[in-house]
């Protein structure tokens, strides 16, 4: 028997999430629903379930935070971030905070089937929504060490900003008052940072985490 917190602050989002877990895997149980990121760390010290799916964004303690806590008090707990955020940020403060999970609302219903059966497993799981290279390029940042240094500072935020609009680095230099040789280490350390191999590349990374609108 799989056991397993369904925490969300939207009611019908609970009950659905429970309807299709109970209706098509019989083997498992929800013990546990919580509305808000304080009751899903209580529930999951009280009830000790196998599986914790966490809306990333609740009231009180964000999804991340709940995450968090839930790893260190209950060790034993898998979590998967379940969210409508396709943000590469979020994705990463998902892994980087012991979730091994990571799916989105708008995904098929057998995304959220097969997180689950993986994390059952104690296997990481995201969703095929995004890129296999891009998500492998996370987990392996994430689980490292040195991780969240590896995470976008606001001046590279700024560059590819810039950059991905069409501006030359003279135009980005002038605008952030750094020089050109500053904008060509910043993009150096962003395409390396991102495993990125070209500017379409950038722009593309820039359109999906809305750094620039498309």
């Amino acid at each position: 028997m799989t056991r397993i917190l369904v925490a969300d602050d939207h009611e019908v989002v609970r009950r659905g999430v429970r309807r299709l877990l109970q209706q098509c895997r019989p083997g498992w149980e929800v013990c546990g629903e919580a509305s808000n990121g304080d009751d899903a760390v209580t529930q999951a010290e009280q009830r000790h379930p196998d599986v914790v799916i966490l809306d990333a964004v609740m009231p009180g303690l964000p999804g991340i935070v709940a995450a968090r806590a839930i790893r260190a008090r209950v060790p034993s707990a898998e979590i998967l971030l379940f969210t409508m955020h396709e943000t590469d940020e979020l994705l990463a403060d998902a892994l980087a905070s012991g979730a091994n999970g990571f799916v989105l609302k708008s995904d098929p219903s057998r995304q959220l089937l097969a997180a689950v059966e993986a994390l059952a497993r104690h296997a990481q799981y995201v969703t095929p929504s995004l890129s296999d290279a891009y998500a492998a390029a996370r987990l392996r940042r994430c689980r490292s060490r040195d991780g969240p240094a590896l995470l976008l500072t606001s001046r590279e935020r700024d560059v590819v900003r810039l950059l991905a609009r069409g501006q030359p680095n003279r135009e980005v230099a002038n605008a952030l008052g750094i020089s050109v040789k500053t904008v060509e280490s910043h993009r150096a350390n962003v395409m390396r940072k991102l495993e990125l191999g070209s500017i379409v590349d950038l722009v593309r990374y820039a359109v999906r985490n809305r750094l620039v609108e498309a």
